[in-house]
């Protein structure tokens, strides 16, 4: 009762004219109701939304994880992104959007969208809001944020020097901005950097990973001795002290970089010199594609994956030394010459059988034992003789036996046309282009494929559109799509994927041996796209094959008119 007797007082003396409050007060209402009517108050307007429950469908209470703002802050969430999702728990604005602005949302908001059905506290679809809040923003806007997120974890030193806590931050930022979800991904992934997991022999690693199949395959031994070699002589490129930003920065501009597959700096900088180390090694080793890069990346930061090697290394070389602005010890430094003893100690223990290169092992089994043929003169070849000969050429494997992704019928890949075209006002690499997909309106999307083609080159091609993606904004653009692009291994060479003549605007791509019709081969949603990662998870099976054609695990992306080809060989599709 006396709950009930403050707040109509509370209400009236504060003139309250709307009271949004939750389901659970729906009892109380006819109580203050009376209670005002007695003072001879004005009763507010009154509306209920329903709960919100957390994952276990269960109302959100402490038990369900963090229980302030703060918390939040401390797990790197935006501000902004915050509200953008705790409006998004019980309303909408009518359309697919999900991304808004404050002043969007204040813009937006009708009382009628408020939906009857309980929400549910999703934390990875919290995170996803977060993530597209960060991809809208440049590299300076999060800048304090992320320091803050280092100074969680005691990354930086107390009193160290502005500038190089600048350029560390920096750094940090923009090699881990495509990938954050939150702020602390950019803490948490430096930290991975710093560090080396390679394990101190074989046998620790763990049976059946990436890592073991790899090493098994013979090329990381032979590899991994000649980076000792060359560490040990002082050949092998390490980043200037002088300039340890180059690999984040654009050599012509000078701005940050975010794309992993952009190099950065200029023609004499760190990058460039690592590239130029990267194809000697090849020519060298007679090895080339992921049968260098693979191993390279695992003896040099220990891991399979992970960003550009040149950054990785650069950050790496910030982390070090006594006037360095971070705390080797928290952030688990691990300094090259480390890893170069570790490297040492790990290939010691590799057994003999695994330090010879497997790609030229095995015979051409598609070939009869028995029979002859003729070689170049024309004289009669042994079967035998004729097995040796071809057992140079490695064994292939059919890649879909390994995959384990999500299908590709996922993706929604169609045939367009630009129509047209143009740079955009503010962002240097950013075109934007209108592109005929099939629809009513032609769809708005903005590419950065400014420092490779010409408007010239894109006006009016037919081009492989991925159309499920969500719309955002990019540098202010409303982007609902991208243009499928093939590039080589170090991504300094970028082309669109071309597309038969006589192919039909808008249809749908497929591959050979899947099935496209039906329910069950639909597009996934937009949303789904996003929040699974659906084509992050699929992108590293869409290669250029020997011959420039775009596959997807060996099989070629068709249309009514043929396959779709590139100027690329070997390369990815993206």
């Amino acid at each position: 009762p006396v709950y009930n007797f403050c707040v109509a007082v509370d209400d009236a003396s504060m003139g309250i004219t709307t009271v949004i409050r939750a389901e659970e007060h729906l009892t109380n209402t006819l109580r203050q109701g009376l209670i005002l009517d007695a003072l001879g108050a004005p009763r507010p307007r009154y509306a209920h939304c329903s709960l919100i429950l957390g994952e276990d469908k269960q109302k959100l209470s402490k038990r369900h994880g963090a229980t302030s703002c703060n918390q939040f802050r401390l797990d790197g969430f935006l501000p902004d992104a915050m509200i953008n999702y705790l409006a998004l728990l019980g309303w909408n604005d009518g359309t697919e959007n999900e991304i808004f602005a404050r002043d969007e949302l204040i813009e937006a908001f009708d009382i009628s969208r408020i939906v009857k059905s309980p929400s549910v506290f999703d934390m990875d679809k919290l995170k996803w809001v977060n993530s597209q809040h960060l991809k809208q923003m440049e590299i300076e806007e999060i800048l304090g944020l992320v320091e803050e997120q280092l100074h969680f974890l005691d990354m930086i030193k107390e009193g160290a020097d502005a500038e190089k806590k600048r350029d560390f931050v920096f750094a940090s930022t923009a090699v881990a901005k495509q990938m954050m979800e939150t702020l602390q991904d950019a803490a948490t992934n430096a930290k991975t950097v710093m560090g080396y997991n390679l394990p101190a022999t074989f046998d620790e690693l763990a049976d059946g990973s990436e890592a073991k199949q790899m090493v098994k395959q013979g090329n990381f031994y032979g590899i991994s001795m000649k980076l000792m070699e060359m560490h040990e002589g002082k050949s092998f490129p390490v980043p200037n002290s002088g300039d340890l930003l180059a690999a984040f920065l654009d050599g012509s501009t000078n701005k940050g970089i975010v794309e992993d597959r952009q190099t950065g700096g200029d023609e004499t900088s760190y990058p460039q010199e690592y590239k130029a180390t990267m194809k000697s090694m090849a020519k060298e080793m007679k090895v080339k594609g992921k049968n260098l890069f693979h191993p390279v990346r695992l003896a040099l930061t220990g891991e399979m994956s992970g960003q550009d090697v040149p950054k990785q290394l650069s950050l790496l070389a910030m982390a070090v030394g006594d006037d360095s602005a971070v705390n080797a010890v928290a952030a688990d430094v691990v300094p090259i010459e480390a890893r170069m003893e570790r490297l040492k100690s790990f290939c010691e223990s590799i057994p003999d059988e695994f330090r010879v290169s497997k790609t030229n092992a095995g015979g051409d089994k598609g070939k009869s034992e028995k029979g002859s043929k003729k070689d170049a003169n024309g004289k009669k070849e042994s079967a035998a003789s004729s097995s040796a000969a071809a057992s140079s050429s490695p064994a292939q494997d059919d890649p879909l036996s390994s995959y384990e992704g999500p299908p590709i019928t996922a993706l929604d890949i169609r045939v367009g046309r630009i129509t047209k075209v143009w740079t955009h006002e503010e962002a240097d690499k950013l075109y934007c282009e209108e592109i005929d997909v099939g629809e009513d309106e032609p769809r708005l999307i903005a590419s950065g494929l400014r420092p490779y083609l010409s408007e010239e080159d894109l006006d009016g091609r037919m081009v492989l559109v991925l159309c499920n993606l969500k719309a955002r904004k990019l540098a202010g653009f409303p982007s609902h799509g991208m243009v499928l692009c093939a590039s080589n291994e170090d991504h300094t060479e970028v082309k669109l994927v071309s597309v038969p003549v006589d192919a039909k605007i808008g249809e749908r791509v497929s591959v050979p041996g899947f099935n496209f019709e039906g329910e069950e081969a639909k597009p996934f949603a937009e949303n789904k796209i996003g929040k699974k990662k659906v084509f992050e998870k699929i992108a590293p099976f869409l290669k250029t094959s020997e011959y420039g054609v775009p596959e997807f695990c060996g099989r070629p992306l068709l249309t009514s008119a043929g396959v779709c080809t590139s100027p690329i060989n070997n390369g990815s599709v993206s």
